[in-house]
């Protein structure tokens, strides 16, 4: 399983790469092949300040949809547009050319709760 070391991740199996003031954020390689091929990725946040924890979009695969959860509080300020016609770069490159948004950070975001790769990898087993 690829699992970057420059990368933060969640129990929710997502990545976080912060840079300043804005964090990218996808599904972990490990999600995506859990969700086999994923055929629709819906981010209904664009604009919209959410608190860490909550649903900020879904990724439809072809037998379930699995909610996003922000890692960290902020303004969801980018969707990742080549999504709408290759859903299946978040399988392809989920590190890459399948991440899903990017975040303003709230000045109070807290990335306590964020795992490294290496904490991450130990919740995997």
């Amino acid at each position: 399983m690829n699992t970057p070391a420059e990368l933060k991740y969640t129990k929710d199996h997502e990545w976080v790469k912060i840079e300043g003031d804005t964090a990218t954020i996808g599904i972990t390689d490990f999600a995506q092949s859990e969700l086999g091929d994923i055929v629709f990725v819906d981010v209904d946040s664009l604009e919209e300040e959410l608190s860490e924890g909550e649903v900020f979009g879904s990724v439809e695969a072809v037998k379930t949809v699995s909610d996003l959860y922000l890692p960290v509080s902020g303004t969801v300020v980018e969707f990742n547009e080549k999504l709408e016609e290759q859903p299946e770069l978040v399988n392809s490159d989920p590190y890459g050319e399948g991440w899903i948004i990017k975040v303003r950070l709230a000045e109070d975001a807290d990335q306590s709760g964020l795992l490294s790769a290496e904490d991450y990898q130990a919740l995997l087993g």
